[in-house]
């Protein structure tokens, strides 16, 4: 019977910068991970306050309308009564719906106003998140790219790139 001979190829030395180059890969995924996640909560986040303030923008102009059907009643009552005597309970009952929407429409107006407020700031965090995501994103597949050519300079830039996407990520917690 015939021996087989097994031929290992040299070349598959132990190269102790792979197994930083595969942590810091690993390291990096997970960051990225937490701040594609961080990032999709924000975007939801501003979707939802847009909403809000759509809906409160709809009901203060619900409001005005009224308040402006109250002044219209009100003029039309002034231009056609012909016994103030009899007409005045109803223009007291006008002016005073008319004086509770514009009250009504003004809280309403600070209202929507807070929520557009809450939507461009939801809108800025989602900004910085996306943005540390794509330089995370950079810094894996750059760092990735040493296992292909084992250049040192691939995971020396892509740590770099990680590093600004981690900064620009975080500095969306200080806002």
């Amino acid at each position: 019977m015939a021996e087989i001979e097994i031929h290992h190829e040299h070349g598959h030395e132990e190269d102790p910068l792979s197994k930083r180059v595969g942590l810091m890969v690993g390291l990096t995924g997970i960051l990225l991970a937490v701040v594609t996640i961080a990032a999709h909560r924000e975007h939801t986040s501003a979707v939802i306050h847009r909403t809000e303030a759509n809906d409160q923008w709809s009901f203060y102009q619900a409001k005005k309308i009224r308040e402006h059907a109250s002044d219209v009643g009100l003029q039309l009552l002034a231009a056609l009564a012909t016994d103030a005597a009899r007409s005045e309970p109803a223009a007291r009952k006008l002016e005073a719906s008319r004086a509770k929407y514009l009250e009504d429409a003004e809280g309403i107006r600070k209202e929507a106003e807070h929520r557009d407020q809450q939507t461009e700031h939801s809108e800025r965090l989602a900004l910085r998140f996306d943005l540390g995501e794509g330089f995370l994103e950079l810094g894996l597949v750059l760092c990735s790219l040493y296992f292909l050519g084992r250049r040192r300079v691939f995971p020396l830039v892509g740590g770099v790139s990680a590093l600004i996407g981690i900064a620009v990520a975080a500095s969306a917690l200080v806002l």
